[in-house]
């Protein structure tokens, strides 16, 4: 075996996972967190087969059936006439054709399950409220006890881990905001899919709308591109940014808008992005998740592409010695992240699109048959990682 031992920054998807994932090859872990509890900001996530194919080998994915939703399709539709511009289907279909499922589920809930399976593997250690004074393998020791061979740093967007490659990617604010809501689904208009995932699209922005049955209800993400924001995350909406949401709806159907205005205790989320940098140190210390390449949510990607990582970097690191290992690992998730950003910046301009080239993509749309539409993302659901 290449390493024994791992230290894990960050007990959020990516790290939970990454821990998970190195003890499958019986290497070892400590994941340290600074909060003193683990608690996900947010609500609704969508997790499609690249990402459940890893979760069923954690042996995870069995515990998130019982709780989540199986949409039966994942639908575009017209945010100024409500009307269907396309559909690609999910379900049993996503189980047969990508041969495992798409689901819609509370961030919670994965965190849970993900928290439950490495409490009780006894190769992994969980250290809650550490806050620890630099990254490096001394820094870590001093927290843990144990001195690892290598250092994951999962600890998203403002990640500390950064500090330790040189050249790493920065992080800046993207342009585009988003607001997060739920609606209960007794108080949910008819026109929202009680089975399936909706994208509504409009000039410069688009509302996604699916069911969570954790909260008999539904979550609402509004995004909006042209937005200004020199703040932070997750800020709950005040009567100043429910005017800003409502202004980049305008000329929406009033029905959208309705909901919008009537939105309880919505937060206002700044999108921020990462650039291009490196990922690893070349010895022993790697980024993972958003820490390495957070991107925009336009393709819905964002939790997959960081249980990717960790599956993924468990397997190189197990196979080959660490500096080749996070070399090749780099490479091989850098082409796979930068493809499926490349596919959330084309979603972006198609979503947000205004004027003549609104109406091409309602035809171009129109003219492509969901099965069509499935194989396009053939290479994005039906992803496998070797091992």
């Amino acid at each position: 075996m290449a390493i024994a031992h791992a230290a894990i920054i960050g007990a959020g998807m990516a790290g939970l996972t990454a821990g998970l994932s190195l003890a499958l090859k019986g290497i070892s872990s400590d994941i340290i967190e600074q909060a003193p509890q683990l608690g996900e900001v947010g609500a609704g996530l969508q997790l499609s087969p690249n990402a459940t194919r890893v979760l069923d080998q954690l042996d995870v994915l069995a515990d998130l059936e019982r709780h989540w939703i199986e949409p039966q399709s994942i639908v575009l539709a017209s945010g100024t006439n409500l009307r269907q511009l396309a559909q690609v289907p999910a379900g049993s279909f996503a189980r047969m054709r990508w041969g495992k499922p798409y689901g819609v589920l509370h961030r919670s809930t994965l965190q849970q399950a993900l928290l439950r399976a490495v409490l009780s593997q006894p190769l992994c250690r969980l250290h809650l409220g550490q806050r620890i004074q630099g990254v490096g393998a001394d820094a870590l020791e001093a927290v843990t006890g144990r001195r690892p061979d290598l250092v994951v740093g999962a600890d998203g967007v403002w990640s500390n881990a950064r500090d330790a490659i040189a050249d790493s990617p920065s992080v800046s604010f993207s342009g585009n905001i988003a607001w997060r809501f739920t609606v209960d689904q007794h108080k949910a208009p008819s026109f929202l899919s009680r089975d399936g995932v909706t994208a509504f699209l409009g000039p410069k922005a688009h509302l996604v709308c699916y069911p969570l049955r954790e909260i008999g209800g539904f979550n609402l993400v509004a995004i909006a591109s042209g937005a200004k924001s020199d703040e932070g995350w997750a800020i709950e909406a005040d009567a100043a940014r429910r005017a800003m949401l409502l202004e980049q709806f305008s000329g929406w159907h009033s029905d959208i808008r309705t909901i919008l205005a009537g939105a309880i205790n919505p937060t206002f989320w700044p999108l921020y992005q990462a650039s291009e940098g490196n990922w690893q140190n070349g010895y022993d210390t790697v980024l993972i998740g958003d820490a390495a390449h957070a991107m925009m949510p336009f393709s819905a990607q964002g939790a997959a592409m960081a249980i990717e990582d960790a599956y993924a970097l468990a397997d190189h690191v197990a196979r080959a010695p660490l500096p080749l290992a996070l070399s090749d690992f780099e490479k091989v998730r850098k082409a796979r992240a930068s493809r499926v950003k490349a596919r959330g910046d084309f979603n972006r301009l198609a979503y947000h699109a205004r004027g003549p080239i609104r109406l091409g993509r309602d035809i171009v749309l129109s003219l492509r048959s969901p099965e069509r539409l499935a194989a396009d993302l053939d290479w994005l659901y039906g992803h496998k990682i070797d091992s």
